[in-house]
């Protein structure tokens, strides 16, 4: 992949200015600034409080003064400025990014997948199911069980917990859909096949494990 490396390269001004950024504004352990990239896509996060009001405006204008020495446009329909303590959010790489509050009255950060990624997602596996209807499950299985582990283990950063058990529940009927229809059966079998059955005798992808405990708090609103 060579794009994502000459963006490195070429935007490697862009992240030193960020980084000036960051010291510059350092309050003791705390900054006012930070930022993250990847190839061309890009965050840039201000304290949200009344007093570094200032440096959003102050950043943005850096940031277009850099894009133009390297004759970079920003691409203003993709680009927005939203403010987490009013309860908005904003996306970056498959997540949506929000802050809540937790049950002590910290505010932490909040990531869950987008909802058109579950939804490409859910189309690529249904497109799989229709695919092959008339073969038998295990060959469904054996090139569903790649997709979902892939895309599990990449959102797995994430609080993802509603989403993966929103896309369990959703495969499971779609496996059982699928052995009724071979035996030219209405239903989903629930009594036939339980849940033990289709991870233990098929070998149903069942990865559905997040690297961090889901917080119990309330977004900002």
């Amino acid at each position: 992949m060579i794009s994502p490396v000459l963006s490195n390269l070429y935007l490697n001004e862009v992240d030193r200015m960020l980084e000036r950024a960051k010291e510059v504004t350092r309050y003791g352990k705390y900054t006012y600034v930070e930022y993250a990239r990847f190839a061309d896509d890009m965050v840039i996060l201000v304290d949200a409080h009344q007093r570094n009001n200032w440096l959003r405006k102050a950043v943005e204008k850096r940031l277009r003064e850099e894009f133009a020495k390297l004759q970079v446009e920003v691409n203003e329909e993709k680009s927005s400025i939203r403010d987490l303590s009013r309860g908005e959010n904003f996306g970056f790489l498959g997540f949506d990014f929000l802050r809540i509050r937790s049950l002590r009255g910290v505010w932490r950060p909040y990531y869950v997948p987008k909802q058109k990624k579950r939804t490409a997602l859910l189309q690529k596996l249904k497109e799989v199911f229709r695919r092959y209807q008339s073969q038998p499950v295990d060959r469904v299985i054996h090139l569903i069980n790649p997709i979902l582990r892939g895309w599990v283990n990449y959102f797995a950063i994430g609080h993802s917990s509603r989403c993966f058990n929103y896309i369990q529940d959703w495969i499971e009927k779609k496996v059982r859909r699928h052995l009724m229809r071979s035996r030219k059966r209405r239903g989903f079998g629930w009594r036939r096949w339980n849940r033990q059955w289709l991870y233990g005798k098929l070998g149903l992808f069942h990865g559905y494990r997040m690297l961090k405990p889901e917080p119990k708090a309330t977004p900002a609103g």
